[in-house]
């Protein structure tokens, strides 16, 4: 009888994952890149439709949706040993679907870049391979010590990260972003900024209604003006390809605002969004980039 342990995930749930799982599926991007990291690629047997890392790995590999609608019957029917989900980006109807067919479904909720790594150090747990992955991890520790310490010593930079437009769409303190951005010295300028419904009252146009159905609504993603971030006089704008691609196309954005200094002084940066938004091996790589197009020369 193969060996079984139990984890407590980060919703609180008891999973019972069998040592050393052999058949997996990843309803995460940025998982699926770690578990080809971890040199456990061969033992993926599904991922969803946006994995799109390492491209020769996943090449190939059944694909069963995306991370909100992935095909539930699919997965059960592939017999995994271990579903890896995050809170973020998969929804809770789905995890309790496979977990209800006896499918263990462990579930992460990284919000800062200590979870981020905390991931990397749970996953080498589950996967039965932290004494092959300890030296990379701990190679990541020293870089955010090392970030942590560099930036302490500088003023913060203020930052706008929009991640979509039309409208245009930001995020506040409680999110990865927005602690990917802190540990490399950014000062999210819309930090504090609670969504609100509807559309009209999150851009200022009218009250925020006052209606119960939008009590339980993730408030951690407002959606803003350019006129409003003009207020805030950010020293940098990082326009991430992902999930909104920003791209040249949108740069005309800004030209209206000069007197911001970002826009003065040539700091309005189309970035990978990656380097922002994915946990997983490359953090350490993310903090070198970020922390440099924060505090160049650094």
């Amino acid at each position: 009888m193969t060996a079984v342990g139990d984890y407590v995930d980060t919703c609180g749930r008891i999973v019972r994952v069998p040592d050393a799982p052999r058949r997996l599926v990843s309803l995460v991007p940025s998982v699926t890149e770690i578990l080809f990291d971890f040199g456990r690629g061969d033992q993926v047997v599904a991922l969803t439709d946006y994995c799109t890392e390492p491209p020769a790995g996943v090449a190939g590999k059944t694909a069963i949706g995306g991370t909100k609608n992935p095909d539930v019957a699919a997965i059960i029917d592939l017999q995994p040993d271990l579903v890896l989900a995050v809170a973020e980006e998969n929804r809770r109807v789905d995890v309790d679907q496979l977990a209800a067919a006896g499918v263990p479904v462990y579930v992460f909720e990284p919000r800062t870049v200590r979870d981020g790594i905390d991931l990397l150090w749970r996953v080498a747990e589950l996967l039965g391979c932290r004494a092959e992955v300890a030296g990379r991890i701990e190679a990541i520790e020293h870089e955010l010590a090392d970030t942590e310490a560099v930036t302490a010593a500088r003023p913060p930079v203020r930052v706008f990260c929009p991640i979509w437009k039309d409208p245009y769409m930001t995020i506040n303190h409680d999110t990865y972003i927005h602690a990917m951005l802190a540990a490399c010295g950014g000062d999210n300028v819309f930090a504090d900024r609670q969504r609100r419904f509807p559309l009209a009252a999150d851009l200022g146009r009218q009250p925020e209604a006052e209606e119960q159905r939008h009590e339980a609504r993730d408030r951690r993603y407002p959606r803003v003006s350019l006129d409003e971030m003009a207020v805030h006089r950010p020293e940098v704008v990082l326009l991430p390809d992902e999930p909104y691609p920003f791209s040249d196309a949108d740069l005309p954005d800004f030209a209206p605002f000069a007197d911001v200094p970002a826009v003065r002084d040539g700091r309005v940066h189309l970035i990978d969004g990656k380097i922002v938004s994915w946990y997983g091996p490359r953090i350490g790589h993310s903090l070198r980039a970020l922390r440099r197009l924060l505090h160049p020369g650094v």
